[in-house]
């Protein structure tokens, strides 16, 4: 897209320190096409590209190191191809899945065979009170789109893995604020499923992603680590990036985001509409946010407040505000329970995907046991419309 036609480039300078003797190393340069593909790779520099040289100092661990640097195209509106999601993989690679199967991998884990044309719905249902509701079976749903009755193709309640992002504000004002975020971010990682995969994105006025998917704690807590307070916030191109790096290497078709900032955003390319957009045209995911408003100033704790709550609230997650850096712990642990304890609804929308457009969904449930109940889904998605498929010729083939 012409829109996208500029390079970004970054560069680092590091150096160590060994047996009393000064080393250095060359500045690296980090090039990304941003139309081709999210994550800078780093390379090594050639003689002719070394800039400068550093005397050796001494390691600094809260220092961040190169990191690749998760950058986006300008179009609120990408369509990663459906082929590029990694797929399901099931107990006999040899035995036909049908859409809506659950099957038993070999690991133990229950998986959810999903059509590309199905859409699938992550549910969190809760009673007046607040609590959750664990037994409801696939006829207490109700799916709506754009409307009309929709009929569900495939459910499941188990505790799935998911395809996690974790994003942390790295502005100056957070500085104060990190080690008890960090610490509460690596609370929600021990009581997650222990499959999940998680990667880390530290964002100021640029989003970097210090940790790729993983399951290891240990290399989570490192990523967590490589922060330097400093800097703008940009919160929409961080959820953005984040929300296209799940979407082209997403291990799980759950998917989850977590957002921890204590201001408004004041430097993103994007805007908040064109970012919810951005999410809900990738399919999800669902938005959780956190935000430290508590020591911001009014004006500007207000307009992070709307945003947040639309931000999670347009995704089917929850934005938490609390008082105090000692309430977020709880808040962590919270979210780590319910993105546990979802339901996952599939169904085949009635309306054709070739007409494109937005799709508004509502899903309602209800069981004879329970009182008012109360489903946190997402609000809607963006339908791609199919490519026209090729039909090859015996002339084609001459070619």
């Amino acid at each position: 897209m012409p829109a996208l036609g500029h390079f970004l480039a970054v560069s680092k300078v590091f150096s160590i320190s060994f047996n009393l003797r000064s080393r250095s190393i060359v500045a690296m340069i980090l090039l990304g096409w941003s139309g081709s593909s999210l994550l800078c790779q780093v390379q090594p520099a050639s003689p002719a590209q070394a800039q400068t040289t550093m005397p050796a100092t001494v390691h600094d661990p809260t220092q961040a190191e190169v990191q690749p640097r998760l950058d986006f195209d300008h179009d609120p509106i990408p369509s990663p191809d459906a082929e590029e999601r990694a797929p399901v993989i099931s107990a006999s690679p040899l035995a036909p899945v049908l859409p809506g199967e659950i099957r038993k991998r070999q690991d133990g884990v229950y998986t959810m065979h999903q059509d590309v044309d199905e859409v699938l719905l992550s549910c969190a249902v809760v009673d007046e009170k607040g609590r959750p509701v664990m037994d409801l079976s696939r006829g207490d749903f109700h799916v709506r789109e754009d409307g009309l009755p929709q009929t569900t193709t495939s459910f499941l309640h188990q505790d799935q893995p998911v395809s996690l992002g974790i994003l942390i504000d790295n502005s100056g004002s957070m500085l104060d604020k990190r080690e008890a975020v960090n610490a509460a971010a690596l609370n929600l990682l021990k009581a997650s499923n222990r499959q999940d995969a998680t990667f880390i994105v530290n964002f100021s006025d640029r989003a970097y992603l210090d940790q790729g998917f993983t399951s290891n704690i240990e290399e989570l807590n490192r990523g967590l680590s490589h922060f330097d307070s400093k800097g703008a916030t940009a919160i929409y191109d961080a959820v953005a990036a984040s929300a296209d790096e799940l979407a082209n290497h997403g291990k799980f078709p759950k998917q989850v985001l977590l957002v921890i900032t204590d201001g408004a955003d004041n430097a993103s390319r994007l805007d908040l509409e064109q970012a919810i957009r951005r999410v809900q045209n990738l399919g999800g995911p669902v938005v959780y946010t956190i935000g430290l408003l508590f020591g911001a100033d009014k004006e500007e704790a207000g307009r992070a407040r709307i945003a947040l709550e639309r931000l999670s609230q347009e995704t089917g997650g929850i934005a938490y505000f609390p008082h105090s850096l000692q309430d977020v712990d709880s808040i962590a642990a919270e979210v780590a329970h319910e993105i546990r304890d979802q339901y996952t609804i599939g169904y085949r929308s009635s309306k054709s995907a070739s007409l494109g457009g937005y799709r508004a969904v509502s899903v309602e449930a209800s069981a004879s046991k329970h009182g008012k109940l109360i489903v946190r889904t997402r609000k809607g998605y963006y339908a791609k419309k199919q490519a026209p498929q090729h039909t090859q010729t015996a002339q084609d083939v001459k070619r």
